[in-house]
């Protein structure tokens, strides 16, 4: 049925990540499962294609799945992985449509999902990293090129301190790191529910004397996500900061962090900032953090570098984003800072969907005239999403329906623009 490359059915992988998933796994065969998938189609029409189909294999992309799918492949024997991007991601603070530098593959549960045992979670509950020096000195050696070269999951050649917008420190000052308040870490990994403006509140109150500085998640910002809570309602509590500045460069002179299941979180920890955190992410219950959602299953107490060693060095798996090669985390690295020192050389090295152009025949119908729907249907888009959405429908019409995840709205989609877009 198919070549000797594994078949690999994938769940939710949007048209722009399946270039880069192709390019990544030269020696899978890609099989897309339509989006939204519910048990009913699961079960009429794919339930026994991937049963009958020999050395075959389950990709997921977060958590969006026909319910019967674990079990289905635990009966059947079929090995599942649960993707998400690394901790370790690009070289731009909005990472949109740009192939990622790590992935993390696990077969348990997305690693952000607390409510039951992943990978991630099993490696660090029963691993023996102290017998490991190399393994150790590596973990070492790799927090420190993040703290010296100012690397963060996604970066920016951004130059803009902490003082540069706030001013000298005069007084004891708390880091709150913001979310995208409908972001899946947080559904995931919160046992109730929880806004930036709560993690606001509660750092005042528990920090009375200090300065309390909020960095929004510069999605949010932008317009690009929506926000839940609204920054101007905690302003009289804090330092709002609106301009978009490079995570690791707010944390100088921070004396406390607080978080929600943030990855920022665990970035303050690398530096030796006390933490409190409120979900329960990858890095809380270890021992580490001032947990406010304990994690029962978490018995063993670990160090910064052990929870690192886990989390960049053994869990992911890195590549070269242009020719999808295996790479190792300090390939990865080396390869952000030189896009980090010279961001102008390399900022048209992704366009992996350039925007349409004219043609009077072909996805764009008899003398173009799908042009002039941006006039009507943007406007539609904007009040029904955010700014993201905008942007991505104006950059590329077609694979913009493409990639929702609605059934009804990708029919509107055919319906205006009844071509698949160019490969």
């Amino acid at each position: 049925m198919f070549s000797e490359r594994i078949a690999t059915f994938s769940l939710h992988i949007t048209g722009w990540k399946r270039r880069v998933f192709e390019r990544f796994f030269p020696d899978r065969e890609f099989i897309y499962l339509p989006f939204g998938l519910e048990n009913e189609a699961f079960e009429a029409d794919w339930r026994e294609r991937i049963a009958q189909t020999d050395n075959c294999e389950i990709f997921v992309w977060g958590t969006r799945y026909p319910p019967a799918l674990p079990a289905f492949s635990k009966e059947n024997h079929l090995p599942i992985y649960f993707i998400e991007d690394g901790f370790l991601r690009s070289n731009s603070p909005n990472a949109a449509r740009t192939p990622p530098l790590s992935l993390a593959f696990d077969r348990q549960r997305p690693y952000f999902d607390s409510r039951g045992p992943s990978d991630l979670e099993v490696l660090l509950e029963t691993g023996d990293f102290n017998s490991d020096v190399v393994l150790m000195d590596r973990a070492r050696q790799g927090i420190q090129m993040l703290i010296e070269g100012g690397l963060s999951k996604y970066n920016s050649a951004n130059p803009t301190k902490l003082e540069d917008l706030v001013g000298r420190k005069t007084r004891p000052r708390i880091l709150v790191i913001g979310q995208v308040e409908d972001d899946a870490s947080i559904a995931y990994g919160c046992d109730r529910p929880i806004t930036n403006n709560d993690l606001v509140r509660l750092a005042a109150e528990e920090n009375p004397d200090a300065e309390i500085i909020y960095k929004p998640h510069p999605d949010v910002l932008s317009g690009m996500r929506p926000a839940q809570s609204n920054p101007a309602d905690v302003e009289h509590l804090c330092h709002v900061m609106r301009v978009s500045v490079s995570l690791a460069n707010t944390f100088d002179d921070i004396d406390k962090a607080y978080a929600i299941t943030s990855l920022g979180g665990f970035e303050a920890l690398l530096r030796g900032i006390p933490l409190v955190v409120l979900g329960c992410p990858f890095y809380a219950s270890w021992g580490l953090t001032d947990d406010r959602q304990p994690n029962p299953r978490r018995t063993r107490k670990r160090t910064v570098e052990e929870v690192f060693a886990a989390a960049y060095l053994l869990y992911p798996a890195y590549f070269d984003p242009a020719s999808g090669a295996r790479i190792s985390f300090e390939q990865a690295v080396e390869w952000l800072k030189v896009r980090l020192e010279d961001p102008n050389a390399y900022k048209d090295e992704f366009v992996e969907f350039p925007p349409p152009k004219w043609a009077p025949w072909g996805p764009y119908g008899l003398l173009g005239w799908r042009f002039i729907l941006p006039f009507f249907v943007t406007p539609i888009v904007k009040r029904r999403g955010s700014e993201k959405d905008v942007r991505e429908y104006r950059e590329n019409p077609i694979r913009y329906f493409r990639d929702l995840t609605s059934p009804n709205l990708r029919l509107i989609g055919r319906l205006l623009y009844p071509f698949d877009p160019p490969r």
